[in-house]
């Protein structure tokens, strides 16, 4: 196999996947949205480790440079999952009362 046949067979793969998961998340309707976030995180920190093994087998600059692009997408990811599902449970949380103040006797 030619390098071009092995770039042509990875490009496809990576616009395939592309399109699937495009597909997939705007099915998903926006009420939705923010949970299964918080589920995904587990995917996003996968994605994250396999970006630093792929860092690890960096050879040339063009692949240490595209090696840190990814690890630093994919920690953005994780992180913005992490603010996101905070934001939503601090929707779900009791606001503080004030105590009622207690009538003047008189």
């Amino acid at each position: 196999m030619s390098e071009l046949d092995v770039f042509l067979s990875n490009f496809t793969i990576f616009v395939l996947a592309i399109l699937c998961g495009f597909a997939v998340i705007s099915k998903v309707p926006a009420t939705l949205h923010t949970p299964l976030m918080s589920g995904a995180n587990s995917i996003h920190g996968i994605v994250l480790v396999g970006a630093m093994f792929i860092a690890i087998a960096a050879d040339s600059p063009i692949s240490y440079l595209l090696s840190f692009v990814a690890v630093a997408f994919a920690t953005l990811n994780v992180v913005g999952g992490y603010v996101v599902t905070d934001r939503m449970l601090q929707m779900f949380k009791r606001k503080p009362t004030a105590p009622k103040a207690e009538k003047a006797e008189g």
